[in-house]
């Protein structure tokens, strides 16, 4: 394997580097003391996102997108994670992957717009009894006597759903059938709910859904009957290892950033506190581990892109780099002192924020099950590709 980045690489992650630092840091604390991003700044950084060819990096050339890689999605992903949720998703898209089963006239009022970033969606798989269990879900669809599938149900912690305009919703049309239906917002029975106020990831709604005899046109079906969940899976395996794995990765690389500056010029007892064993010790695990997780999730990316089934690395790549994270940004709080706890700095932001990782889009337990029980069927080496 070539590590090397070659020319257009590296002129693409320099481009979305200077991005973040002229447009959305200077936002950053803005966002946090509102918990809001006001929307003619959204709309503003989303216009010039798209003006630099950084929206919907992952969808296809053809329909608008970036057209790029796995490799070079998970690049650009690693630098999204140095700033906010919310300016991620307003500067960048968060289109997803299911929308490439639309077919027909789907392709034109939800595809296109989409990736065009006319149209926002939010996917909509959790509900207040089907957490890491995604297919416990009672949300559900059945045709009435007219034949039109009619919907009812809830769905909770709806990342960005005050943005959207649309939703990709899991929905139970058999006894062990689930589907996905794309779901307009405003339709006759379709509420939206209470913002669950979150400990960390200010400025991002995290949204109460229900649906109360919603009916759906045909058109509204994505992909086949009973081919939902197989699609939710889908878009959470690149969601783990892009959203979580890559962005985990940037976003300790930066507090680790910060730890090295600070550790070179705070001094106590006429001595920079980077001269000391302890702190070292702190700096030289959290660079470890920034690189092990680095090189995980680029390897399962190369996977994705050999076609290869990576599914068990990105189980690996969702516990490693969420939970170093977590290890990376505690040890900052301790480097920094006093002033890591204070909101004054962005230090104490981090922290919050970084407790989710070990929670969304499937626990750390939940995965570390999923390894288990991969390595007792198939061995200690079962992450050999070669084998």
């Amino acid at each position: 394997m070539d590590f090397s980045l070659n020319d257009e690489q590296k002129m693409m992650i320099d481009t979305i580097r200077r991005f973040i630092a002229e447009e959305l840091k200077p936002l950053e604390d803005e966002l946090e003391e509102k918990g809001y991003l006001e929307p003619e700044k959204a709309a503003a950084i989303h216009a010039k996102g798209k003006e630099l060819g950084l929206y919907a990096l992952n969808m296809p050339a053809e329909l608008g997108g970036g057209g790029l890689s796995n490799l070079d999605r998970i690049m650009c992903e690693e630098q999204f994670g140095h700033t906010s949720d919310m300016l991620i998703r307003r500067a960048f898209g968060n289109v997803y992957e299911p929308l490439l089963h639309c077919k027909g006239e789907q392709v034109e009022r939800w595809l296109k717009p989409a990736v065009e970033g006319k149209r926002t969606c939010a996917i909509t798989i959790t509900e207040s009894g089907a957490g890491s269990d995604a297919a416990g879900i009672k949300t559900h669809a059945k045709r009435n006597e007219q034949g039109q599938w009619v919907l009812n149900g809830a769905k909770h912690f709806i990342s960005d759903g005050e943005w959207s305009d649309f939703f990709l919703v899991s929905a139970r049309t058999g006894e062990k059938e689930i589907s996905m239906f794309m779901v307009d917002k405003g339709l006759p029975g379709f509420t939206v709910g209470k913002d669950q106020k979150m400990m960390g990831l200010r400025g991002t709604p995290h949204l109460e859904l229900f649906f109360d005899n919603v009916v759906l046109e045909d058109a509204a079906l994505l992909g086949e009957q009973g081919q939902g969940f197989k699609l939710a899976m889908g878009a959470l395996n690149v969601v783990r290892l892009a959203q979580v794995g890559a962005r985990a990765v940037g976003k300790a690389t930066h507090v680790c950033e910060m730890m090295v500056e600070y550790a070179n010029d705070r001094k106590q007892f006429n001595t920079r506190i980077g001269d000391f064993q302890m702190v070292q010790q702190m700096l030289a695990d959290s660079v470890i581990e920034i690189n092990a997780a680095r090189w995980m999730v680029y390897h399962a990316a190369w996977m994705l892109d050999q076609g290869l089934d990576a599914r068990e690395q990105i189980a690996m790549v969702k516990v490693h780099a969420a939970e170093t994270l977590g290890r990376v940004v505690d040890r900052a709080v301790q480097v920094f002192g006093g002033m890591g706890f204070c909101k004054e700095l962005s230090i104490e932001r981090y922290y919050r924020d970084a407790r989710i990782y070990r929670i969304f889009d499937g626990t750390s337990e939940i995965h570390r099950g999923v390894i288990a029980k991969s390595a007792l069927k198939k061995g200690a080496m079962l992450f050999d590709v070669n084998r």
